[in-house]
């Protein structure tokens, strides 16, 4: 079945827990097993996998254990930052480089003085 915004919470929830049983299953992992894995109790895998409601935590160390943590950087990708935010960071993006001031001397040129050395020198 697929999931669509139309979709009720329970049917949701309904879908998640069938989809998380298969997988389970197809990992051949007993549902004591996962609870172990994940950290969790057996009554937690039994409720998620029913649909029923369950903490936040608990469904993150249950994907943790099955290895599909990842999914969840998918499901809710990092936002892009807006456009306003864009042209702010342009604004501090280096456009060129500083000109002058390290350039070097040619060969014949004489050495920098402070200029009153001539006065100290008589």
């Amino acid at each position: 079945m697929r999931i669509d915004p139309q979709s009720s919470d329970a049917v949701v929830l309904d879908e998640l827990g069938r989809r998380l049983a298969r997988t389970r299953l197809e990992r051949n992992l007993s549902q004591q097993h996962l609870a172990h894995e994940a950290g969790v109790s057996k009554a937690t895998i039994e409720r998620l996998e029913a649909g029923e409601p369950i903490k936040s935590t608990s469904l993150v160390r249950v994907l943790r254990a099955l290895g599909l943590l990842d999914a969840l950087d998918r499901l809710i990708p990092e936002p892009l930052p807006s456009p306003v935010e864009r042209l702010r960071l342009q604004g501090r993006q280096r456009q060129r480089a500083r000109g002058g001031g390290w350039e070097i001397p040619p060969e014949d040129a004489k050495p920098w003085r402070w200029g009153d050395e001539e006065a100290r020198d008589q």
